[in-house]
């Protein structure tokens, strides 16, 4: 390779892949990915919260119960507004960054925000669906059947 040359950022052994279907595989690694970083979230703000109570209450400070619907409703919420947020803004989660994955509409430009929150939600309520994608050749879960979308292997920064 010359000084001159431009670097690319894609690795060599990911070229063949740019911009291919991404399967079953990455797709499970970057969705375990995100879930264990909305867990975290969860936990963070569940702390979060026990903290400010004992700020304000030093004396007769008790731990709150981990309720399991409230603690469900509220990590599907915050999932569903992570992965909207996330998909809209720059077409990847943080597991889709570290799998080398983007989210990307029908015609392969960004996903626009109704989509996104669309897909986000169907994503939490039914996320068997991503199973869906391990037949056939185009890798498409049932999510991207219904709203056209399609996740793609995308190691660039940005999405051009």
């Amino acid at each position: 390779m010359r000084i001159d040359e431009p670097v690319s950022i894609v690795p060599w052994e990911a070229e063949p892949y740019q911009g291919r279907q991404a399967g079953v595989v990455s797709r499970s690694v970057a969705a375990v990915i995100d879930g264990v970083v909305v867990a975290v979230a969860l936990v963070a703000g569940w702390v979060g919260v026990n903290g400010l109570r004992f700020l304000i209450h030093p004396r007769t400070f008790e731990f709150s119960e981990a309720s399991p619907l409230p603690g469900v409703t509220i990590g599907l919420l915050l999932l569903v507004g992570y992965l909207c947020v996330a998909w809209s803004l720059t077409g990847r989660t943080y597991g889709c960054q570290v799998m080398g994955l983007r989210v990307v509409g029908r015609r392969g430009g960004r996903v626009r925000p109704l989509v996104a929150l669309l897909r986000a939600v169907f994503y939490a309520v039914f996320p068997i669906g991503l199973l869906l994608c391990a037949g056939g050749r185009q890798h498409r879960s049932l999510q991207d059947l219904v709203l056209r979308t399609s996740v793609i292997y995308d190691w660039r920064p940005r999405q051009p």
